[in-house]
């Protein structure tokens, strides 16, 4: 959310910088906040007076009846000012709920350095690594999984329904295996491991992302107000909600490594390649969550992208980055990038995860705050990068390391973590 004193004091520049998200509704949400917010202001201040008032007549008449003067007069002023007041108290609040929810509606805004385009088809490529080559008679990824028995679906399905699945075998320590090294690369960068609660309540939620257009892919708790994470990062970031941080605290950024399942409504349902480990309702993910001061935070947007990029590139998995554009971005994002990786079956690359710096968006919505050493009070910078989410991984090592006769190899910088074992064959 953007903070009300910046939007007031720099509302040209805030809808100018809007308006590059080419989408009308985003420039009616701040038309509607600043009617509001106008209207709020001038009633506060009303009201604000009226309780000046008050206190005013209240010492008249203290004074008066100590002058043994008469306060017919007076007496009757302060019955009817409170009067007033307890009918303009709830216009005043109500009118503030109305301006927060309009206020939760109006996106990040956009760092310079966004491209401007109208979808995905104008993200812009940075950087691309490794050798892509199209090889479309690769087995597809599930069937394989299904011919060495390390997977099971049907029967996923018949007891949770479509978009779940089990890891057997060498593919669930696979899946660990991945986790692993995504971890022990952040803990040497000085990241702390973090398994976060996999539900969390409605308010908090509604601190990092906008939940009118999230809800839909999240899962529900029926009967409590409790959602199933979509990713670590919303519990990570959320972990500081409602709190004021003292400026020792970030002499280095908090710089946090989640590792959770992570659970989501959507799912693949167009073509062979959107089935198997690549959409499905439940995967695992190691994500980057980095809390610092304004100041720092491009640099670790620029690192913990290069941490990402250092993991595939370990892997040996050819990857590009894209700087995703005006068009493509969401609500929370300053400026965001994308890391796809090479799919050798479909030829194309696939999107396995992004790297964001949402600057002081998520912080304004869940008031996380530091206190400078003078005292004063800023928000700070939240950034989160997808260092793997290892479900959708698998599908990628199982295209890019199958063999002519049918098993998979296991990527070196994996093999210690497999108890040595090179190759993943029928089990």
């Amino acid at each position: 959310m953007l903070d009300a004193k910046y939007i007031r004091e720099n509302f040209e520049e805030v809808k100018k910088n809007l308006g590059k998200r080419q989408d009308p509704k985003i420039i009616s949400y701040l038309k509607e906040w600043k009617q509001k917010d106008e209207e709020w202001r001038r009633l506060k201040t009303e009201l604000e007076l009226l309780k000046k008032q008050r206190n005013d007549i209240t010492e008249k008449i203290k004074i008066a009846k100590g002058n043994k003067q008469k306060v017919d007069s007076l007496l009757k002023e302060a019955k009817e000012i409170p009067i007033k007041i307890k009918k303009d108290e709830p216009i005043v609040k109500k009118i503030e709920e109305e301006i927060k929810k309009v206020q939760m509606r109006i996106p990040n805004l956009l760092h310079e350095s966004v491209p401007f385009g109208k979808d995905d088809s104008e993200n812009v490529e940075i950087k691309k690594w490794g050798k892509a080559e199209k090889n479309p008679k690769l087995k597809h990824h599930a069937q394989l999984a299904l011919e060495l028995g390390i997977a099971e679906f049907e029967r996923a399905v018949k007891i949770s329904g479509t978009g779940f699945f089990y890891l057997k075998g060498d593919l669930a320590m696979l899946d660990l295996a991945l986790q692993r090294l995504a971890l022990d690369m952040l803990i040497e960068k000085g990241f702390t491991p973090i398994q976060p609660p996999l539900m969390m309540n409605k308010k908090a939620y509604e601190g990092v992302t906008d939940l009118n257009d999230f809800e839909n892919v999240m899962y529900k708790i029926e009967e409590n107000d409790l959602y199933m994470i979509a990713t670590s990062e919303h519990a990570m970031v959320s972990m500081f909600m409602n709190e004021i941080l003292d400026e020792k605290q970030l002499e280095k950024p908090i710089m946090f490594a989640g590792m959770s399942p992570c659970f989501r409504r959507e799912i693949g349902k167009h073509g062979l390649d959107e089935r198997g480990f690549f959409r499905v309702h439940q995967f695992n993910k190691i994500e980057q969550v980095v809390i610092c001061k304004p100041e720092e935070s491009w640099k670790i947007f620029e690192q913990i992208s290069r941490n990402q990029q250092e993991y595939f590139e370990k892997l040996e998995i050819p990857y590009r980055i894209v700087n995703v554009c005006t068009g493509d971005m969401g609500i929370v994002a300053s400026k965001k990038f994308d890391l796809e990786a090479w799919s050798p079956r479909e030829g194309k690359y696939i999107e396995l995860g992004s790297c964001s710096n949402c600057t002081s968006f998520q912080a304004v919505r869940l008031n996380i705050k530091y206190k400078k050493n003078n005292n004063e009070k800023e928000f700070v910078h939240t950034l989160n990068n997808t260092m793997i989410p290892t479900t959708r991984m698998l599908r990628i090592i199982i295209e890019n390391f199958q063999t002519e006769k049918g098993t998979i190899l296991i990527p070196k910088a994996l093999q210690k973590y497999m108890n040595g074992k090179t190759e993943i064959k029928k089990q």
